[in-house]
Parts: C-alpha cells; sequence; structure tokens
C-alpha cells in the first residue's frame, strides 16, 4: 500500500495532482464506460442547450469539450460533469436576449462576454475564498427559481414544438403569444415533436424495468435506457431525411461545422469596457447559480463514496470552465445534475472519466456533425421539455408551506417575478428575501424565561414545561448570538420583563447559546447593566463560552458588571436564592 501524499500547495490549486499518481488500470476500465454512457447523454443535450440558449448546435458540442478538460484538472469531484445545463442556458438567452436579437452578431458577443466574465467572477471567488457567498441564496428561493425557470423553459419550447413564432421571455407573454398563434401551428412540425416527447417519456419511465421484465441485466438495462434518447433522435432525424421533412416546412438544424473548435476573442465592442456593463449582474448570477448547482451534486454524490469536494475549488474549476468555454465558442457551463448523476452511477472513478467524455465529444463534433443535418428543431424541443421535468417541484412548495411560512414567501415571490418579469429578477429578489428573512430572523432572537425541572439542574422554557421559578430572579436563555441587529430587541425584551416583575431583584442571561457578542451588543449589555442598576436589580451572566468571556473580559466586563458570572445557570439560582421559596409553573 502506497503512502499517502502529504499536503502541499500544488495539491491545492492542482487537484489533479491527488488521483493521477494512483490511477490504476481498473480506474481507466470504469472512467471510460461511464465517459461512453455520458457521451451518448450529452451529445442530445448539448445540441438541445444550445438551441435553448439561442447558440448554434455546434457551440453546444464545443460547450462540453474543453471545460471537461479543464474541470478535470481542477476540479475535486470524482463524477460531476460539466456542461452546459437547462437553468443556466435559459438565463443566457435572456440576458443576451435583453441585449440584441437571437441569432445576430451582437447575440454572439453577448455570450461570449457572459461565459467570459461569469468565469472570471467564480474564479475570483475562487481564489479569495468566497464560496461562503452562494449560501445567501436559501434552498427555498433557489426551489423556487429552479422550479420556475423549469416552467419558464417548457413554455419557452412551444415556438419549436408548435411551429410558430413566438418571442416572450416570461410565461404571461409565451401564453398570450401562444393563444394567438395557436391556429398558425405546423402540423408535421406538431406531429414531430409531440411524437418524440411521447416516446422520450415512455422510454424514460418503462424502458428500464420493461427490459428488466425481458430478462435484460440491470447494468444493461440502465445503458439501453440512458442511449434511448440518443436512438430515438437518430431514428427521428432518418425518417425526417427519407422524407425530406425541411421541404415540408419542418425546420431542421441544417449544417453543422465539422471539426473542432476553435480560439474565439470576439473584442470589446463599439462600447469599450462600459459596454460590458449590463452584463455584469447577469454574469455575477449565473456564477452564483452555476456554482449552487454544481456544489449540491458535487456533495451529495461524494457522500455517498465518503469523499469530500472543496467548494473553493470547485469555484476555481468551474471558473476556469466558464473561460475555456468562452474561447472555444461554448457559452455558460456548469455541473450539470442529470450528467453528473448518470456518470456517477456508471461508475466513473475520478475526473478522468471527464477527459474520456470530451475524447467522445470531440470526435462526435469532428466527424458526426453531418448526420446532424435533417434533425428536427421540434425533437430538441421535446429533449428539453423531457428533461426540465425534473426541475420542476411543485410538492415543495407545499412541504415548504407547511414548515415555514416566512421561507414559503420567499420562494414564491421567487417563483412568480422569475416567471412573470423574468430570469434575473426572480433571481435577484429571492437573494434580496433571503437576506431579508436572515437580518429579520436575527433582529427578533428567541428569549426565554427559564426555570429549573424540579429535581434536576435542567432549566427549560417555562411555557413549555413544569418548572421551578424564584420570585426576585429572572433566569432568561437568549438563543441567538447577540449582535447589531438584535441588540436593541434584548434591550426591550429585558425592560419588558423587569417591569412585568416588581419583585426581581437579580437578572440572570443565560448565555449557552451564544456564540458571539459584537460592539453593537456590547455597548447594549451595559445599557441594560446601567438601567437595572438604577432600578436596584444586579445583571449576572451564567454559561458564558470560552471564546466570548475572554473577549468580554478585554472589554473590562469585570469592571462595569454590578453582578457575577457563573459557570453554569444552576450555580447562579444556587447562589442567589439558597433558600428561597420556589413556585411551580403550570405545565
Amino acid at each position: 500500500m502506497s503512502a499517502p501524499i502529504p499536503p502541499s500547495p500544488w495539491h491545492t490549486w492542482l487537484p489533479m495532482l491527488r488521483w493521477v499518481r494512483h490511477y490504476r488500470r481498473d480506474h481507466a476500465t470504469a472512467d471510460g464506460v461511464a465517459a461512453v454512457v455520458v457521451t451518448l447523454m450529452l451529445v442530445p443535450q448539448s445540441l438541445a442547450y444550445a438551441q435553448l440558449a439561442g447558440m448554434p448546435p455546434e457551440a453546444g458540442l464545443y460547450a462540453s469539450i474543453l471545460p471537461l478538460v479543464v474541470y478535470a484538472v481542477l476540479g475535486t469531484s470524482s463524477a460531476l460533469a460539466v456542461g452546459p445545463a437547462a437553468v443556466t442556458s435559459l438565463m443566457t438567452a435572456a440576458a443576451a436576449g435583453a441585449l440584441a436579437p437571437e441569432g445576430t452578431s451582437a447575440y454572439g458577443w453577448a455570450v461570449w462576454w457572459l461565459a467570459a466574465l461569469s468565469g472570471a467572477i467564480s474564479l475570483l471567488l475562487g481564489v479569495l475564498r468566497l464560496g461562503v457567498l452562494a449560501h445567501f441564496l436559501s434552498h427555498p428561493v433557489l426551489h423556487g427559481f429552479v422550479s420556475a425557470s423549469g416552467i419558464l423553459i417548457a413554455a419557452s419550447q412551444l415556438k419549436h414544438l408548435l411551429g410558430v413564432p413566438l418571442s416572450g421571455t416570461t410565461l404571461p407573454a409565451l401564453l398570450v403569444q401562444g393563444w394567438h398563434t395557436v391556429g398558425g401551428t405546423h402540423g408535421p412540425t406538431l406531429l414531430i415533436g409531440a411524437g418524440t416527447l411521447a416516446v422520450l417519456l415512455a422510454a424514460r419511465r418503462g424502458l428500464r424495468p420493461g427490459l428488466r421484465r425481458l430478462g435484460w441485466s440491470a447494468t444493461a438495462a440502465d445503458v439501453a435506457a440512458k442511449a434511448a434518447p440518443v436512438a430515438i433522435l437518430a431514428a427521428v432525424t432518418a425518417v425526417c431525411a427519407a422524407a425530406d421533412a425541411a421541404s415540408h416546412g419542418v425546420r431542421v438544424v441544417g449544417a453543422v461545422p465539422a471539426g473542432l473548435p476553435a480560439f474565439t476573442w470576439p473584442g470589446l465592442g463599439d462600447g469599450g469596457w462600459a459596454g460590458l456593463e449590463p452584463l455584469l449582474l447577469p454574469a455575477f448570477l449565473l456564477a452564483i447559480v452555476g456554482f449552487v448547482e454544481s456544489v449540491s451534486v458535487g456533495q451529495s454524490l461524494a457522500a455517498r463514496r465518503r469523499e469530500r469536494i472543496d467548494p473553493d475549488a470547485e469555484l476555481r474549476a468551474l471558473g476556469a470552465g466558464n473561460l475555456a468555454a468562452a474561447v472555444s465558442g461554448g457559452f455558460p457551463v456548469t455541473g450539470g445534475f442529470a450528467r453528473s448523476v448518470v456518470n456517477f452511477e456508471a461508475g466513473a472513478r475520478t475526473p478522468a472519466a471527464g477527459l474520456y467524455t470530451a475524447v467522445g465529444l470531440a470526435g462526435v463534433a469532428a466527424f458526426l456533425t453531418p448526420a446532424l443535418h435533417h434533425l428536427p428543431q421540434a425533437a430538441l424541443a421535446a429533449t428539453i421539455m423531457v428533461a426540465v421535468l425534473t426541475l420542476v417541484d411543485l410538492p415543495a412548495f407545499a412541504r415548504i408551506w407547511r414548515y415555514s411560512r416566512s421561507d414559503f414567501a420567499a420562494m414564491a415571490l421567487t417563483a412568480a417575478l422569475t416567471l412573470t418579469v423574468g430570469v434575473e429578477a426572480g433571481l435577484g429578489a429571492g437573494v434580496l428575501a433571503s437576506i431579508a428573512l436572515l437580518l429579520y430572523r436575527n433582529s427578533r432572537p428567541h428569549i426565554a424565561v427559564v426555570g429549573r425541572i424540579p429535581g434536576t439542574e435542567h432549566f427549560r422554557n417555562v411555557e413549555r414545561h413544569a418548572v421551578e421559578t424564584v420570585p426576585h430572579v429572572l433566569g432568561l436563555r437568549v438563543d441567538e448570538s447577540l449582535t447589531f441587529a438584535n441588540a436593541r430587541f434584548l434591550e426591550d425584551y429585558v425592560a419588558a420583563q423587569v417591569a412585568a416583575r416588581p419583585a426581581v431583584r437579580d437578572v440572570v442571561l443565560q448565555c449557552s447559546a451564544i456564540n458571539e457578542i459584537d460592539a453593537s451588543a456590547l455597548e447594549s449589555l451595559q445599557t441594560i447593566q446601567e438601567r437595572l442598576a438604577q432600578a436596584g436589580i444586579r445583571l449576572h451572566l451564567s454559561e458564558v463560552k470560552g471564546p466570548v468571556m475572554d473577549r468580554l473580559q478585554r472589554a473590562g466586563l469585570p469592571a462595569w458588571l454590578s453582578g457575577q458570572v457563573f459557570l453554569s445557570h444552576h450555580q447562579a439560582i444556587e447562589t442567589l436564592a439558597p433558600s428561597s421559596p420556589r413556585s411551580v409553573t403550570p405545565d
């Protein structure tokens, strides 16, 4: 057994060094099998997401080649597969479409800079180790945004499925336009799109169990089910080619340039650096959403193998991957959920699986693109619709409603604005709502009047338990760190409790849940001390944590505190009221 590699800065900045020295033949075999399965899955997905992002089909292939290579060098997940994703493709189309019509050179310029800027932002955040910023996007807000984006993505594909012109970017606009143009539905296009959609749904739900009933092994059935979309699109393409569907008004992909991606650099444009200003916020949101999605998937897969990933390294890897997508003719990428799960379940052991997948996609781009000429856009739209079904989680709204009304409000606000105003407005409002909820909750910490459970040394909330209390001693447990946001609330709460209990002569703050007291809260404690002293009441502290006590002592606590600091709340009560009568609150 080889000795472990000692930690070094090189392993931090080049995570590939952690696994490449121990790479074995069995790893290569497992990674190769996984790469074949993922490549089969990524070909139709890449083309479909390019259509969703408003880019030519080859851009989807290009966005899945070089970013995979970069991630294999800089990423820390053994199974994460980087490439185009539904939500980031929608965000790309929304941001670029706000600046220029789809298909124009200005639109391509905007997409290039979205990938480059989001990559640079991610890379910078990773270098500065600021992955914690993604925590401001709460899970309810993310669920609301992703579910609304899934609905919006499906609605945006109706134009390809029906063969009608739709240009709206919000759900009401798409539905209104769809209502007015539904009469012009192109029959052959609808037949192809609806038929492909039905077959894809049937394959997703029933192919694997059906093959198992026919006696196929679990592995063979899984591979067949994952490869089914490629086979279905190939069959649809063959039928359309034989019937010359394009001559009957069916829109097809058309000529796709063969060859590997070339280096691209569109320049700054006529506006110079100032022209990039409208893209900064969308690029930042792309970086955050891509990172959150990627890390969520990577951590869940790593936990199943008792591995771990480095969030800051993931930021750097995604940033470099997006820069690679930009310079190779792609568009913004992230670690996609579906392809990563497939990569994991297919047996990928190391990031080398991504390298092999990149080689497979490069082969498709170099030699097989002529076969895509007759692929109907309606079939790609059906592929997108099936893929986004997993994004829409309507039961999550009911779960969040039952658990937390405030979180549900943020979730619903995010979803509603995403659908009715746009993806940037929805996500931006969701982030602001998350921060506002955090500040509101911190500004109103839970504070409990506590008493002792008879016969024990444990103190609990008088409103929840039958406990013993002492009339002249008021015990208060603060269940939150004390900061500028809640310091005034604590002042008012203590004043109200003391005013309601004329017999009180000692107030004891139980600090077992306090991990931090900032400068504002320290001044509030001094204010509380002064007000209580004026009323002839002493202030005491109990169960203060060591680091908090260290800072209080540096701030001169012994000099201004009228009472004592007790090791435990039980000690405080025994010292302040050793023989006083106890009253028991009703349970």
